[in-house]
């Protein structure tokens, strides 16, 4: 016998949605994996820096890959820059090449971090594969994985001034994935969201079942459509709407939605209903008893919203405080 999902006390409607004021931090703007290249970024960076910077990234948890082109912009405008110490010898501070590392301090982030295959046999400042990896590394070392990228780019170059310029220049290069909020054209952040949320658009219209997990039961309740819809992503998740809530891990406040994230509703410690976020407002949810699978707005006049949610294929889920 199935325990049964609170999610029966969830009343939700498609109302006109609530604007927000968005709150602009660096990190709210600049999350891993929360942008895409502009129009902008992909006439500007050649595509194989472009490339490397979306693969480098990701080996710094916090770190999007906008920071790094920018970084890369600014130094050197990617390597693109006629001045000396970019492709061979140093500049009058002693950095060189695409990032502008100095010897010494390029020297410390590849004996703390291996680099992955790709670049040069010893690894090389002079190397593009190699100078962006090691900037990922060291950026991450010094306060991109702790959430401060502010910090981060301060111990790349010690000057308020820089900092500026690559968040500014990072800011051209980075567009918000939002997402249609339509699943005839379903746009995701990545393979597993995308897979959640065209799992979850091909319920619609399937009936509310309390305990419901799928077909076979005849509809889902709220929690089991959620469950169901990451289970089709390989991303395991608990079976109720509090126990999703509370696993996380969670999308800080203030943070842009990403599609495939998981919307709350209730109190941290009562949570009472869970929806799929496919963007532009909309989630996909199982709402209450007589209402089917639907498209709703995920943010409603009167709502109790919670919080949201991003569940990952990496493994690390975060119990909340």
């Amino acid at each position: 016998m199935k325990t049964p999902n609170v999610c029966a006390t969830a009343a939700v409607t498609t109302l006109v949605v609530i604007g927000a004021a968005v709150h602009t931090t660096v990190n709210a703007l600049f999350g891993a994996g929360t942008t895409h290249p502009s129009h902008a970024a992909v006439a500007d960076i050649p595509a194989d820096y472009l490339t490397l910077y979306q693969a480098a990234a990701p080996l710094c948890p916090g770190l999007d890959w906008s920071i790094l082109a920018a970084i890369g912009k600014v130094e050197t405008d990617h390597g693109r820059s006629p001045l000396p110490g970019v492709h061979h010898g140093e500049n009058h501070a002693g950095a060189g090449g695409p990032m502008q590392f100095l010897a010494a301090t390029f020297t410390e982030v590849i004996t703390r971090h291996t680099l992955p295959p790709g670049g040069a046999e010893p690894p090389s400042r002079y190397h593009p594969h190699d100078a962006i990896h090691a900037a990922s590394h060291y950026l991450c070392d010094n306060g991109a994985s702790q959430g401060d990228l502010r910090a981060a780019i301060w111990a790349y170059n010690h000057s308020d001034d820089y900092v500026n310029a690559v968040l500014t220049q990072a800011t051209a290069y980075a567009e918000t994935m939002a997402g249609s909020g339509d699943c005839n054209a379903v746009q995701a952040p990545n393979e597993a969201a995308f897979t959640a949320i065209n799992y979850a658009c091909g319920q619609l219209g399937l009936p509310y079942v309390w305990g419901g997990d799928g077909i076979h039961e005849g509809g889902y309740d709220c929690s089991g459509l959620t469950k169901a819809a990451y289970a089709a992503a390989d991303i395991p998740l608990p079976r109720t709407a509090q126990t999703q809530y509370d696993t996380g891990p969670h999308v800080p406040l203030g943070q842009p939605l990403l599609p495939g994230d998981l919307v709350f509703y209730g109190t941290p410690d009562n949570v009472h209903h869970v929806g799929l976020y496919i963007g532009n407002g909309h989630m996909i949810n199982a709402p209450d008893f007589g209402q089917p699978v639907q498209i709703d707005n995920y943010r409603y006049d009167g709502d109790d919203y919670a919080g949201a949610t991003r569940p990952t294929t990496s493994g690390k889920h975060y119990q909340r405080p």
